[in-house]
């Protein structure tokens, strides 16, 4: 899967916002009352808001590392009415937010830029004490937040950039006058996170000291940057305060806590992928180069990387040297086996894919190219199989949509390769095309379960044409 960059980011998302220009309260809102069900509707809508108009980093190792952290914090809390569910946005300012209902999202930026795991599970702990807290949904009950689309636009004007100039235009251009009370939040919120954060961090069991360094590391980077204020700067006031309050609570606490280990062997993991897959090339470099010539990461990285860079013997080399180094590490493993179906090796691409999938049968993104492997090796019925198992890992991925629907076509089933490319522009965002190829699967439609197959997507289209005015 290519984890594609969307250049109608900033546009799609004031297209939405712009319904601010004469914002209407929402029911609830008017009564005085914000109710969970509210907030849980709000969060699924503005989830289906980011999802059609932002890009998401799809690759199991890094998608379910995040939700694993949220899944440990909030194992250890008191029954709650919300699903936690996490997403990584690509994207490289330093920031992560949450909504009402519980949608955590955490940007690329922020993973590669922080130093232990402890650090990142701070910054989630603090954003689902927002929600646990119901900070955003106590001020749509006093009337401070007014619609979804305020929302939208706020998360436009961080996407664009945040603090900076492209942000504050998109925020002004979409007329978002309440878009600051949405996610900026006030002094006293910001206390609650960090009481609440630091609490539900230290009971997790990491590090307590992971809250206060993630906001040091931030606040670091954002000296001798002439108005580039970190986003998280932009909508978390007043850290240099906070910062005080919370290593006067750390003192407090027990020795044992405080002296508790980091463990970041997954941390290294997952910040080596983001930086060697979408980093700035010469910036990855120098963090591979500062690891230990022992580190199995430093070569994965630079093989990787290398690749990206189309430097295929480098990249050879680096991914030798990692093998090497762990030759049962799964995402090494996966990791060689698609840089060597890339270069036409099918048959090391084939022991190496294997291999990682027998250690790890659920890798959706080693998976996917096995499917494509087998396709081409005219396998097709395994192909067919395994790309259905990819898409109940990742529905709403275009780009195995697209191969699905290939496959299928080849394989004698018009109407399902029709209907899977169809899927594909629709989660591409591309209505002109999905209308195109759903001409071609409507007339297709036989059976009783075709019918309903179709109506189902037609379903989704309408569905999602909503978000695309």
């Amino acid at each position: 899967m290519n984890f594609r960059y969307v250049t109608k980011l900033v546009c799609s998302l004031m297209c939405s916002a712009a319904l601010l220009v004469c914002p209407v309260p929402s029911r609830a809102a008017l009564f005085g009352e914000f109710t969970l069900k509210d907030e849980m509707e709000m969060g699924r809508e503005f989830d289906a808001l980011v999802r059609s108009s932002m890009p998401l980093v799809e690759d199991p190792e890094v998608r379910n590392y995040v939700q694993d952290i949220v899944n440990r914090i909030v194992g250890t809390l008191p029954p709650q009415p919300y699903k936690f569910r996490t997403s990584v946005l690509l994207e490289p300012s330093l920031n992560a937010f949450a909504t009402p209902g519980g949608f955590v999202f955490v940007h690329t930026g922020l993973i590669q830029n922080l130093n232990h795991e402890s650090e990142l599970a701070g910054v989630l702990a603090h954003e689902i004490a927002h929600v646990t807290q119901r900070h955003i949904a106590k001020r749509m009950e006093r009337g401070q937040v007014v619609s979804l689309a305020t929302l939208a636009a706020a998360v436009a004007g961080l996407a664009a950039g945040g603090g900076g100039q492209a942000g504050g235009a998109a925020m002004v251009a979409a007329g978002a006058a309440g878009s600051a009370a949405m996610l900026n939040y006030s002094r006293a919120d910001e206390s609650d996170a960090d009481r609440f954060g630091l609490r539900y961090l230290t009971e997790a069991g990491y590090n307590p000291a992971g809250l206060s360094g993630a906001f040091r590391n931030i606040q670091e980077l954002s000296w001798g940057r002439a108005g580039a204020i970190p986003t998280y700067l932009s909508t978390h006031p007043g850290i240099t305060e906070r910062l005080s309050l919370l290593e006067a609570h750390l003192k407090s606490l027990p020795r044992a806590q405080r002296d508790r280990r980091d463990d970041d062997r997954r941390f290294l993991r997952v910040r080596t992928l983001i930086w060697a897959r979408y980093g700035d090339a010469q910036h990855a470099e120098q963090v591979f180069s500062s690891m230990s010539a022992k580190e199995p990461m430093r070569f994965l990285g630079m093989g990787i990387l290398s690749a990206r860079r189309n430097r295929v013997p480098e990249a050879r080399e680096a991914f030798d040297r990692a093998l090497r180094l762990a030759p049962r590490d799964e995402l090494i493993l996966r990791e060689a086996g698609i840089f060597q179906y890339n270069m036409g090796d099918a048959g090391q691409a084939r022991k190496l894919l294997e291999t990682a999938l027998r250690l790890d049968p659920d890798d959706y993104m080693g998976l996917f190219f096995y499917a494509r492997l087998l396709d081409d090796s005219g396998q097709s019925d395994k192909a067919l199989q395994t790309y259905g198992k990819v898409l109940r890992h990742v529905p709403e991925d275009a780009e195995v949509h697209t191969y699905y629907g290939r496959s299928l076509g080849k394989n004698n089933q018009p109407f399902a390769g029709y209907l899977h490319l169809a899927y594909a522009a629709l989660y591409s965002n591309d209505g002109r095309r999905a209308d195109s190829w759903l001409d071609k699967a409507r007339p297709l439609a036989v059976t009783e379960a075709e019918k309903r197959d179709l109506t189902h997507f037609e379903e989704k289209l309408s569905a999602r044409r909503k978000l695309w005015k």
